[in-house]
């Protein structure tokens, strides 16, 4: 799956790595001689995430293209300018029936996910009356205005959100790491401003001293020279370094045999440089500056290799910059410990946007303790009302029993019957001659006799 394995340079590239992978020019090297285990034809390459919000849509995008024999072969032919322009997208109209049935499904469920991203953030400010027709016109890598057919315009949009995303990818990520190194000294002041005099001073002799143990490190290569190249060939591929050859080294180094190196496949080249300045074991080596060195490195390869500036090397620019006299006779490298990673000013102004959202957050919790005893205080008074509810009650049902008046049951019905009261239809059935008085008035009827003898 060649376009997943350029997702994270660039989504044009997504289209015309296999153009590229045609136009590749086969070496043949003796792998034997390398060390470890080269990769496999036909292995499954693992693409790491783009870090984009809608990777998966994308990626899911590419495998249903790439099923397509007319989509494939247009794309063969196809160059960047076209594919910039929109005018591949076109060719959208021309796949198979089943493919655009595929790729509209793949269209709603991404729609469906973005709704239901809008509804949880706007229920977690308790928002009401969405409109979701809106709210997706902030979303550019789809055409929100029909939600339920992927067409050429979609192609072309999400190519073109795709690669501006990424064009911008880095330059985020080195503001993130700007930002971790100024919360690092931020908090590294704020833990100073509570230790006394004394312990205060050991502290920072403890910060130099680390700082000086990490910069004491071997000579780092400068990125892409042959000095840096010829180290990886004979301790990591395990050749005669009086044998390098930058074709050779090139076709070991394009992992996917796709013809070009591509940004992971670089930064991997400078693992060895790297090593040498931070080992995770060493509490004075921090990893996330590693990773961030790493990303200087490529970028500084990529802006003296890359030609076209496609965010790919392919073998006619690795061989050209090797012949370059920068490749030769490279400048110094400069790690991030030999750099001012920022001002004084630039920590002030962080310090402050700190300040700021602490102060937010401090309101907000002020806020949330005061509904707290609010709601504690008429739970409380509705407790209070409760039980003296309840007191009235009991002291009501006592005052009856004090009367002779039985306290009423659930429904109102009594609970006993005084003496000699009783309900109606209750009333009990005396036999005749009994000795029960008779109503004034009433004559009893003689009872009939049982030994009475009849003719």
């Amino acid at each position: 799956m060649k376009w997943l394995s350029v997702l994270p340079q660039q989504c044009i590239l997504l289209m015309t790595c296999l153009l590229m992978a045609l136009e590749a020019v086969p070496i043949d090297i003796d792998k034997t001689k390398v060390k470890g285990e080269g990769h496999v034809e036909g292995e499954k390459v693992e693409n790491p995430d783009t870090g984009l919000y809608y990777d998966e849509y994308l990626r899911q995008v590419i495998d249903v293209l790439e099923t397509d024999k007319h989509f494939r072969e247009k794309l063969q032919t196809a160059d960047i300018e076209e594919i910039k322009s929109g005018k591949l997208s076109r060719e959208l109209d021309l796949v198979s029936h089943h493919v655009r049935t595929r790729l509209d499904e793949l269209k709603r469920q991404e729609v469906a996910r973005l709704r239901m991203l809008i509804k949880a953030k706007m229920d977690s400010v308790q928002d009401t009356g969405i409109d979701h027709q809106a709210l997706l016109k902030q979303f550019e890598h789809l055409n929100h205005q029909n939600p339920d057919t992927f067409e050429p315009k979609d192609l072309d949009m999400l190519i073109k959100a795709a690669t501006s995303d990424l064009e911008n990818y880095d330059k985020t990520r080195h503001e993130e790491f700007k930002k971790y190194e100024m919360m690092k000294e931020h908090e590294r002041r704020e833990y100073l401003k509570t230790l006394d005099e004394e312990k205060r001073q050991r502290e920072e002799s403890k910060f130099e001293e680390m700082k000086k143990k990490h910069g004491d490190h071997p000579k780092v290569h400068h990125p892409g020279s042959k000095d840096q190249l010829k180290e990886v060939w004979e301790e990591a591929d395990g050749l005669d370094p009086n044998e390098f050859d930058p074709k050779t080294f090139f076709k070991l180094h394009d992992v996917n045999n796709d013809g070009f190196l591509d940004e992971q496949e670089l930064e991997a080249l400078f693992t060895k440089e790297l090593e040498k300045v931070y080992d995770p074991k060493n509490e004075e080596d921090d990893m996330v500056e590693m990773e961030e060195e790493r990303l200087r490195m490529r970028e500084h390869v990529m802006n003296e290799v890359d030609i076209n500036k496609d965010r790919l090397v392919t073998l006619e620019e690795f061989l050209r910059a090797t012949e370059k006299k920068e490749f030769l006779e490279p400048d110094s490298w400069e790690t991030l410990d030999q750099q001012q990673l920022f001002t004084e000013d630039e920590l002030k102004e962080f310090e402050s946007h700190i300040s700021q959202q602490e102060d937010e957050l401090r309101k907000k919790a002020e806020d949330l303790q005061k509904q707290k005893e609010e709601l504690q205080r008429q739970h409380d008074q509705l407790q209070a009302q409760k039980q003296e509810l309840q007191q009235v009650v009991k002291q009501m049902e006592q005052k009856k029993l004090q009367q002779g008046n039985p306290p009423a049951g659930p429904a109102g019905e009594l609970k006993f019957q005084p003496p000699g009261e009783h309900k109606v239809g209750d009333a009990p059935k005396h036999p005749a001659g009994g000795d029960q008085p008779l109503p004034p008035g009433h004559v009893q009827e003689p009872a009939a006799r049982t030994d009475q003898v009849h003719p």
